[in-house]
């Protein structure tokens, strides 16, 4: 974990222990009503992340290169791992989360003031599988698969979480039991991907950039035997704030919503500012790991376009979390979805 990370952790870990995360910066601000004043301070914004990802990287170029400050925003972002991300929402200790719809989906249930969804941001399932350097399936067909993937251990990241239950989906997808064909490791740090394989208590592990790199580079795996990017449009990674702070405080939710919508269009247009802001976000990242994150991005259609979080995106990803069962009940597109703030963007 780099220096960044170390410190984002531990500042969340502590604001959360004192209930000030509100409060973190220069004013108090409450981050779930707080609207932005108009004697041209900044709104503060805190915005939850699972993870620190190269996947989130249109996030930190808006955050960087002052997209979110010339709309009047001061947007931190925290780490929150082992599912606190949507629960520092619920909670009001984070104004916005970065995540999966389907996390939100769950953290609704019995939720009088849901989640809501608001722009896109990974459009892909962005999760791979990757084995011991040495042992791959004979081919990608599912009788090769499934025989491949039987009775291996298998590092399948935090029980609940999107990378968990993909992998549950495709072993339920080939005629295997989760439970009972294959050991699940779940831990709750993924930070352990490539250590688990290393050390041999894992035959296999899912992941993405930039552990996929780290893998490689150190000699426990080669390129990705799987790659769940083939489902097509999968809302992996949106931003989603709370229903309450749709309604109060839609201006804000807009600014928000535009920054990101001009951050998307540079990470497409603009490869080495993209490339200059992942080397910034990821210091401890070789020039190869960098590269090779950004070229599996590009390739794989990593990146909304738009921002739009379109009705196959939330299916195929509600999909796998009713075929697991870890979801039950019913589940509408505009319970979970707005597009209003992307819309007007737009225009």
């Amino acid at each position: 974990m780099n220096q960044n990370m170390k410190k984002r952790s531990l500042l969340f870990a502590l604001l959360m222990v004192t209930g000030l995360l509100g409060a973190c910066g220069n004013e108090k601000n409450d981050n779930s009503t707080a609207s932005a004043s108009g004697d041209g301070k900044l709104k503060k914004i805190v915005i939850a992340e699972p993870l620190h990802s190269t996947g989130y990287l249109p996030l930190y170029v808006a955050q960087r290169e002052g997209f979110f400050e010339k709309r009047g925003l001061d947007v931190e972002v925290i780490q929150a791992a082992g599912g606190a991300h949507v629960t520092a929402v619920v909670s009001g200790d984070a104004w916005g989360v970065i995540g999966g719809t389907e996390s939100n989906a769950l953290a609704n249930n019995n939720n009088s003031d849901p989640i809501i969804s608001v722009v896109n941001v990974v459009n892909r399932a962005n999760v791979y599988l990757m084995a011991k350097k040495g042992t791959v399936p004979a081919s990608n067909s599912p009788e090769d698969l499934k025989a491949f993937l039987q009775g291996k251990k298998i590092n399948a990241g935090r029980h609940g979480g999107t990378p968990n239950l993909l992998t549950r989906y495709l072993l339920i997808q080939l005629g295997l039991d989760p439970e009972k064909d294959v050991q699940l490791l779940e831990p709750a740090d993924g930070s352990t991907v490539v250590t688990m394989v290393q050390q041999g208590a894992a035959d296999i592990a899912n992941g993405a950039e930039p552990q996929i790199s780290d893998g490689i580079s150190k000699n426990v795996w080669e390129e990705p035997f799987y790659k769940f990017h083939d489902l097509g449009d999968f809302s992996y990674s949106v931003l989603s704030v709370k229903k309450s702070t749709i309604e109060k405080d839609p201006e804000a939710v807009q600014s928000f919503t535009d920054a990101m919508i001009e951050a998307l269009a540079v990470v497409q247009t603009d490869k080495e500012l993209a490339k200059k802001n992942l080397i910034a976000e990821f210091p401890t990242l070789s020039d190869d790991a960098i590269q090779a994150a950004l070229d599996r991005a590009y390739a794989d259609n990593l990146w909304s376009l738009d921002g739009v979080i379109s009705e196959e995106a939330l299916k195929h990803d509600m999909d796998v979390m009713i075929e697991t069962g870890i979801f039950k009940g019913d589940y509408t597109y505009d319970s979970l979805v707005d597009m209003q703030f992307v819309n007007n963007s737009k225009k």
